[in-house]
């Protein structure tokens, strides 16, 4: 008896403290909602140098970690170098996964119609994931508004997370004291010997490894398209299309780990 009284009273008093202070009640409320989102990087450039070869974001690597992270309840947004419509790359829909995101309603709309930078607002996002495709190293490394959304969420306890040529997005950012992100952390990301294998290290305007290595990244690899994924201080980061389930996987780990 006496602990229903108790029961009661505490509620009473959290109404009563909300009706007296609803900003207060509204903060925590939007707070509560703000944990539950994740803001995705997809790249803008939709050409392999000058090659001719059309590239884009890697179709897998949105829609793999996308159904990890969506069903688990956060809510995702697509923001874009230069926002609008996000050219599209390794466009399969027979994997089943990549299917359920493209039919999506929703999630069409949002990755058909990324935000610009500009339009982010860093402080409603728990994690960001910055999607791999080719196309990620021409517009990703220099995007100095990018790198800054990336520095506000992580300084606020978020994840920063990457797969495949996503972490492109990582090479430059540094941090508020100064060092790179990267710098003292294990790191992944698409090797110099998968660059080499389909024929592009002479096409793109950097190495990964190489350059993640000279921002102080302690790189770690498995072999040619082996699933690979690490954890570093709240940096999830992975090698390949392969790797892409399991970085949403991690990421969500580092996620729940901080209770959000």
């Amino acid at each position: 008896m006496k602990k229903a009284i108790l029961s009661i009273a505490v509620g009473l008093m959290t109404i009563t403290a909300a009706i007296c202070n609803p900003a207060a009640a509204q903060t925590k409320q939007q707070a509560k909602h703000m944990e539950k989102k994740i803001l995705f990087v997809v790249t803008s450039h939709d050409k392999k140098g000058n090659t001719g070869q059309p590239t884009g974001y890697y179709l897998a690597e949105v829609a793999h970690p996308w159904e990890v992270l969506h069903n688990a309840g956060y809510e995702i947004d697509f923001v874009s170098p230069q926002g609008g419509k996000a050219p599209v790359d390794g466009f399969n829909l027979e994997d089943p996964i990549n299917k359920k995101f493209w039919d999506n309603a929703t999630y069409q709309q949002k990755v058909t119609h990324t935000m610009k930078p500009s339009a982010v607002d860093a402080s409603k996002y728990a994690a960001i994931f910055y999607a791999g495709g080719h196309g990620a190293m021409w517009d990703f490394a220099d995007n100095t508004e990018l790198a800054g959304i990336a520095v506000k969420i992580y300084e606020a306890g978020g994840v920063v997370s990457a797969v495949c040529h996503g972490p492109a997005g990582l090479v430059n950012i540094r941090l508020s004291n100064g060092q790179y992100l990267v710098d003292g952390k294990k790191v992944n990301a698409f090797t110099n010997e998968e660059e080499a294998a389909v024929k592009l290290d002479n096409v793109v305007p950097f190495l990964l490894e190489a350059t993640l290595i000279a921002r102080g990244g302690i790189f770690e690899k498995s072999g040619l398209w082996q699933k690979h994924v690490v954890t570093d201080q709240r940096l999830v980061t992975g090698q390949n299309p392969a790797s892409a389930q399991a970085v949403g996987e991690a990421t969500l780990t580092a996620l729940q780990g901080m209770g959000k």
